[in-house]
């Protein structure tokens, strides 16, 4: 079967070379097709994998779409590196290169604006975890049991709801002190960065991260500014075990800028759906 356009992401013209052997989805390297003064970075996959119907099983092959969106990450971290992409959304195909054209065309006011925005920025992600307290504090000093009276009982079982409440209250506390330090640090990144997002506290279980997740946000600064921005994070970790033990900052970067182009990548995507491929 014929070969399908993939598209990763759509960017103005550069002189930067990408990486030496870089290679993007099903293996193949990516190439730049420039239209009407921007770049379209795209690559060949087969029609087997990418045609509307196979593409669809595929999505559900967990494995498959892993490799994927790793393979098309690598290819957007190489463009991060010498110039300001504006990502697309995974699995962006067309039938040929005409189609990729028409979707430059169609939506080139909105990447150009994006980019003229955007340009000489990158995106910085920052998260606080707080850590779960020991759920057996209180507990450890617990008598082994002997012939008690059922007074024993009761007062045993007085101090194990006192315990409790302890906890209750421990946990409560821990959490406030964590939600007034996210909020106090994500202010002061906000009057370094050019732009934010607040983007909901992600789910232990999916992302893997320990502990609970009290600030999520992505924030839109200058690459001249960025070494100051880190300094800037990495000050504030001391301040997190100040403000309650189990306090862990995260940060991560630099991205390409996901979180301030959906306005863009989305409705480019949405106008163009898979019946072009």
């Amino acid at each position: 079967m014929t070969g399908l356009r993939y598209v990763y992401a759509v960017c103005g013209p550069f002189d930067a070379a990408l990486r030496a052997g870089l290679t993007g989805v099903a293996g193949a390297p990516p190439e730049l097709l420039a239209h009407r003064g921007l770049v379209a970075v795209v690559s060949t996959v087969p029609e087997e994998d990418f045609a509307e119907e196979p593409l669809r099983r595929r999505m559900e092959d967990l494995d498959w779409l892993s490799a994927t969106a790793r393979a098309h990450q690598s290819v957007i971290d190489a463009l991060t590196a010498v110039t300001t992409p504006l990502p697309l959304r995974l699995a962006t195909v067309f039938r040929d290169d005409s189609g990729v054209r028409a979707m430059t065309e169609e939506r080139g006011d909105d990447f150009r604006r994006a980019l003229d925005r955007l340009d000489g920025r990158v995106e910085w992600g920052v998260k606080v975890h707080l850590e779960k307290a020991d759920e057996t504090d209180g507990e450890k000093d617990s008598s082994p049991v002997s012939s008690a009276s059922s007074a024993s009982s009761a007062r045993t079982g007085r101090e194990y709801l006192r315990q409790r409440r302890r906890r209750v209250r421990t946990n409560e506390d821990r959490w406030r002190q964590a939600e007034i330090f996210a909020s106090e640090l994500h202010r002061t990144l906000s009057d370094h960065a050019e732009n934010f997002r607040l983007h909901a506290p992600q789910n232990s279980v999916l992302s893997g991260a320990s502990g609970q997740n009290v600030l999520n946000a992505a924030y839109l600064v200058a690459r001249s500014d960025s070494e100051q921005f880190i300094e800037l994070v990495d000050r504030t970790k001391s301040d997190a075990d100040a403000a309650t033990s189990g306090l862990r900052v995260e940060l991560t970067g630099p991205w390409a800028v996901y979180s301030f182009t959906e306005e863009f990548t989305e409705k480019s995507t949405e106008e163009f759906p898979e019946e072009d491929v």
